[in-house]
């Protein structure tokens, strides 16, 4: 089946907000006596915010009565966070351009809430690029369950077959290959050299790195 469909993550693939998010979770867990070590926040990265609060705090024995507070005061705190302060990943806009001018459709689908999903896109003026953005927020499950990219695919009226996804985080990896979509990852350079990685169809370090050959290998 031919490819003509892309879709993305967005925290840490498209916006630098991972470390915002850290910082935000830090901030709130303090509040919890919960402290995250760097291994420990990055086992649960690409979970929804939900899952990774509630995660967390059965793990560190904390009364899930504070759950929804605790996961609305991270999403309050990251939003604030990235309205000041983050930055696009590097060539962000290259590789939306590479797809527009073959034509692909074009989606994001994100553990984030909608209204993050938002703010990011027209922050950073991608609405532009973008047919159809789907969030996990009010799915029974998320990231790594396919869900979210079965969404954002039927969205755009494309089979998953006919699908490449980028991700940076490992959960995100295993949805997108539930889904039965080829999958690009790009993670973080500490990163890079795991094995777990070795499921993806194919790892760049950075998203301009990716072009027709790599493309046509895929396809």
């Amino acid at each position: 089946m031919q490819i003509n469909t892309v879709i993305f993550d967005m925290d840490g693939l498209l916006i630098d907000s991972e470390p915002l998010w850290g910082e935000a979770a830090d901030e709130v867990f303090r509040l919890y006596g919960i402290r995250l070590t760097k291994e420990q926040y990055t086992s649960t990265t690409g979970l929804r915010t939900r899952e990774f609060v509630q995660w967390w705090f059965h793990h560190f024995k904390v009364s899930e009565e504070k759950l929804f507070e605790a996961e609305n005061r991270i999403i309050d705190c990251v939003m604030d966070k990235i309205s000041q302060k983050a930055t696009l990943m590097p060539g962000v806009h290259y590789i939306f351009d590479f797809f527009r001018k073959r034509n692909f459709k074009i989606g994001l689908a994100s553990s984030s809430p909608q209204r993050l999903i938002d703010l990011a896109v027209g922050q950073f003026e991608l609405g532009d690029y973008l047919q159809v953005t789907a969030s996990a927020e009010s799915l029974p499950f998320g990231k790594p369950h396919p869900q979210v990219y079965l969404d954002c695919a039927a969205a755009l009226h494309s089979h998953p077959g006919a699908c490449i996804c980028f991700e940076d985080s490992f959960n995100g990896m295993i949805a997108a290959k539930a889904a039965r979509m080829k999958c690009v990852v790009v993670p973080h350079h500490s990163q890079q050299k795991e094995e777990r990685w070795g499921a993806a169809d194919l790892k760049l370090t950075s998203l301009q790195n990716f072009g027709e050959l790599h493309l046509n290998l895929i396809g």
